[in-house]
């Protein structure tokens, strides 16, 4: 009688020289005087300052401690503002063609160091080795377009009065954060920024270290956002406010801004859309759905909804579950042999445990409430090492039908949740894909142009794709959004620019202010 063998899966190891005390000796190395044992220092001043409460911080990857932010109180906070203001003054009036050759130096110094940046990634907000390189090339290549193509951007204009204040999300410290405070620098503006709460703080004191040896006029600091907010935001030294964040913390900026009639760039969350509408090209959907996972979902232009007209549901599961069953999941730096090259993964953690748990539950309270589980995917299916703390780690889940009361039903989730809505009319349809009364991207599947171009104008994006996804964009491209997910200028390519420059007078800039709306 014949037996059947069954093959263990193999046991996964770390890839040499990847670990958290690997970077962070490396840290030391080059940036002595921003890494101090085992914190981080504050950047403000002109120098950096062991000042600031550490707290502890662990890596989604693995649970294990890491270094935490230096959190800096209300005055502290003010001071630096007010230190940055001094910058400001002395950098406005540099020539632009020294503060572009301290811009490309700057990019250089970063491009040397791009693999360790990329670690930091890694550990601090748990991005696959793939997409953390991304993160920091995008920022680099998106910044040397900047410089080699400046001097019209600049034609007729002025830095602001003060300082450009950086409050952005975790999700994209380099192509997000790093790339607009380069390019604010480059055009004659200060530049301070908060550490976001939740990861990147190794990455970006690096990238700053980076910076100021070249002579950019940059401030880091660490602390909680309602404490640093009187400074950050409110602070008559600030020029302008540059904040990437979700919709509730967005609106507690907003208002303040507004109060003060101060120039701001506020994206925030929405719902972004996929809808199915007459379609037939299911080979096209269903090779585009696993790259809809990169980073687990946690980026401002991910789409975790589709919008599915009814007749079409069964055509649509065919293409789409086996799609999402091939996603990769596991722990970004685990392989096989130690010179296996990086795992190819579509997304390891989410940030956090706590966020893991969160999304765990409303996924839990919508199956409760009527929502129809399609597809949950197994933690027997991902990467990790033996032992490993998996508390921060999401695998995919599709439920049909969120009940109207679950978050998941008119919110962002932020994590690798899909929901699926079906409907029978184009008015249901245009309904659910502004479910979130405007959203950054959205994008409508139809075999029939004429069809997209009746409809698209009627969805509530900045952006809306034929087929395609959209992005938040690189170099020329604009970027914004249409209702609560934007607030102020617009940004992308020369608009970037202009958000942070003074024009003629009365000049009314691209974007969504709250006594005008402006396409550019």
């Amino acid at each position: 009688m014949a037996s059947t063998l069954t093959s263990e899966p193999p046991t996964l190891t770390l890839k040499s020289g990847t670990s958290w005390q690997d970077a962070w000796q490396r840290c030391l190395a080059v940036a002595p005087e921003a890494f101090q044992d085992d914190r981080v220092l504050n950047l403000w001043g002109s120098g950096w300052r062991a000042d600031g409460r550490a707290l502890p911080a662990i890596s989604p990857v693995d649970g294990r401690p890491i270094a935490g932010p230096p959190r800096l109180d209300g005055d502290t906070a003010r001071q630096a503002v007010r230190a940055s203001l001094d910058q400001h003054r002395a950098w406005r009036h540099i020539p632009l063609e020294e503060r572009r050759a301290r811009v490309a130096a700057t990019l250089d110094a970063l491009t040397q160091h791009r693999e360790l940046l990329a670690l930091l990634l890694v550990w601090e907000i748990g991005k696959p080795w793939r997409l953390a390189q991304a993160d920091v090339d995008r920022a680099i290549d998106g910044v040397r377009w900047y410089v080699d193509g400046i001097e019209p951007m600049l034609d007729g204009r002025a830095p602001l009065d003060g300082p450009v204040s950086n409050i952005a999300s975790w999700n994209y410290p380099m192509s997000v954060l790093v790339h607009a405070m380069l390019v604010q620098a480059l055009a004659g503006n200060a530049v301070i920024a908060k550490t976001p709460t939740d990861g990147g703080l190794a990455c970006l004191t690096l990238a700053c270290a980076l910076a100021v040896r070249e002579g950019l006029p940059a401030s880091l600091v660490s602390g909680s956002g309602g404490e640093l907010s009187k400074a950050l935001v409110r602070a008559p030294e600030i020029g302008c406010v540059s904040f990437v964040g979700g919709r509730d913390t967005g609106a507690a900026v907003a208002t303040a801004v507004a109060d003060l009639g101060k120039r701001h760039v506020l994206e925030q969350e929405g719902l972004n859309t996929w809808g199915i509408w007459n379609y037939s090209d299911w080979d096209t959907l269903a090779a585009v759905i696993p790259k809809l996972f990169d980073y687990g979902k946690q980026r401002c232009t991910a789409y975790p909804r589709f919008v599915v007209q009814r007749q079409l549901f069964d055509d649509f599961l065919t293409a789409y579950l086996p799609a999402v069953r091939t996603l990769r999941v596991g722990h970004p730096l685990a392989v096989e042999k130690d010179d296996d090259p990086y795992p190819r993964l579509d997304f390891g953690p989410v940030i956090s445990a706590a966020k893991a748990k969160e999304l765990h539950d409303q996924v839990a309270e919508a199956i409760d409430r009527g929502a129809v589980p399609l597809h949950r995917g197994s933690e027997a299916d991902g990467r990790f090492l033996p032992g490993q703390d998996t508390s921060a780690y999401v695998h995919p889940v599709t439920l049909l039908g969120p009940p109207p009361s679950s978050p998941l039903h008119h919110a962002e989730p932020f994590g690798p949740v899909d929901t699926i809505v079906l409907v029978d009319t184009e008015a249901e349809l245009l309904a659910a894909m502004n479910a979130s009364n405007g959203a950054l991207v959205a994008t409508l599947s139809t075999d029939d142009r004429a069809t997209f171009d009746r409809l698209a104008p009627q969805i509530r994006a900045f952006k809306v794709g034929h087929g395609t996804p959209r992005s938040r964009g690189d170099r020329d491209e604009l970027f914004g959004g249409f209702g609560a997910s934007w607030r102020g200028a617009f940004v992308g390519g020369e608009l970037l620019v202009r958000a942070v420059t003074q024009g003629p007078a009365g000049e009314r800039l691209p974007g969504n202010f709250p006594d005008y709306h402006l396409m550019p």
